[in-house]
């Protein structure tokens, strides 16, 4: 896989790497980025076969909400066909491997979890790249985890986990900073197997009976914003973990972007100070990415495929920012120096968590000139 595959054509100050399910962790992390949920009940192995999707390289095929129960089993059986009909067309030439996405199973239980996992083959598992474990806590995490290794050593493969912290718990100010504690030495008990941490930002909204209009951010509803502001808190401070953004809810993207002219100024110049660039919709993602990024996050859930190529394409770094990152990383004995733009100063110890994260975005979505590119790499009818 390599990001924004749908714009081939586009110039790259510095290329996107490539990347699959074998990539070391370091940079895998960073890799996922507009991560696409779907019900496993659909047979998405044609698209995948076929390529008819090149800029999406993350999918879920969901065992829980997007799901209903009395399908669960027809869903499993689907989704251990679709990796077994990936693998053989790895193995027979049909598909290279490059073009394999990174595929994901969200599971509903602990017990639904291990009759999926016990009906897993190693033929299979060479195509699944992790599980996603919804409403994680500090109580079912153990459990989880411990599975999540069972298979792991018994087929000899890599089977990362992602846990979806959603719960309750976290959403309720007397019990989150005990809940997250919690769930911190759960992650770091098992590390190695811990890809990225989500969070369900529909989840905390439903527990304040709330809900984001499409003119307004996530950011800006107060308590789910003090939930993502400590879940990042904990689980992100010294970069210990890669946190992904929550669903955009909202999906009237045009299938044809049609700009007579793209816009002079900055997409911040545009997005934040409420200029229109495509519609209220897209307008609306992308000015709530801008604010992932400012606070840490780094990729997000999607739920629609014309998100993919908006929110992939924002993960893309300045040449600015790549070449300060580049300074910081250079420097190994401290001090401050003048930025690559000449109008700030880089902090060499303060600024190398910031700088080790930009240069991971950097390995996995590629070095723009400015940002005028963000426009030009998204402004293309796939």
């Amino acid at each position: 896989m390599r990001h924004h595959l749908y714009n081939p054509d586009f110039e790259f100050v510095v290329e996107p790497e490539n990347f699959d399910k074998y990539t070391d962790r370091e940079l895998l992390q960073y890799c996922l980025g507009a991560t696409m949920y779907m019900p496993g009940t659909k047979d998405f192995a044609p698209k995948i076969l076929s390529r008819a999707m090149p800029g999406l390289t993350t999918i879920v095929l969901c065992f829980e909400d997007a799901c209903p129960e009395d399908q669960v089993p027809a869903a499993e059986e689907n989704v251990h066909k679709l990796l077994d009909t990936v693998s053989t067309a790895v193995e027979t030439g049909q598909l290279d491997a490059t073009a394999v996405p990174l595929i994901f199973v969200r599971i509903r239980n602990l017990d639904q979890f291990k009759h999926f996992g016990e009906n897993l083959t190693k033929h299979q598992v060479k195509s699944l790249c992790g599980i996603n474990f919804p409403k994680f806590n500090a109580e079912n995490g153990y459990e989880y985890y411990a599975y999540l290794k069972d298979l792991n050593e018994r087929f000899g493969e890599v089977l990362y986990g992602m846990p979806i912290i959603e719960d309750p718990e976290v959403a309720y100010k007397e019990t989150r900073m005990a809940e997250l504690v919690g769930i911190k030495k759960i992650l770091d008990k098992y590390h190695d197997l811990v890809l990225q941490v989500r969070v369900g930002g529909t989840d905390f909204s439903s527990v304040f009976g709330v809900r984001r209009g499409v003119d307004y951010s996530l950011y800006d509803i107060m308590t789910v914003r003090e939930c993502l502001s400590d879940i990042i808190n904990v689980c992100g401070r010294n970069n210990d973990y890669v946190i992904s953004g929550p669903v955009w809810e909202y999906f009237r993207a045009p299938k044809e972007l049609m700009f007579e002219e793209l816009p002079k100024h900055g997409l911040e110049d545009y997005l934040m100070r409420r200029k229109p660039l495509v519609n209220n919709e897209i307008d609306g993602l992308l000015r709530e990415v801008i604010l992932d990024k400012a606070n840490g996050f780094i990729g997000r859930t999607v739920i629609h495929p014309t998100h993919v190529k908006f929110v992939n394409a924002m993960m893309a770094v300045t040449k600015e920012e790549y070449d300060d990152a580049c300074q910081i990383l250079g420097h190994t004995e401290g001090g401050v120096v003048k930025g690559s733009g000449g109008n700030k100063m880089n902090e060499i110890k303060p600024h190398t968590n910031w700088a080790k994260k930009i240069y991971n975005r950097a390995r996995a979505y590629g070095v723009i000139k400015n940002e005028s590119g963000y426009v030009k790499l998204f402004a293309v009818n796939e």
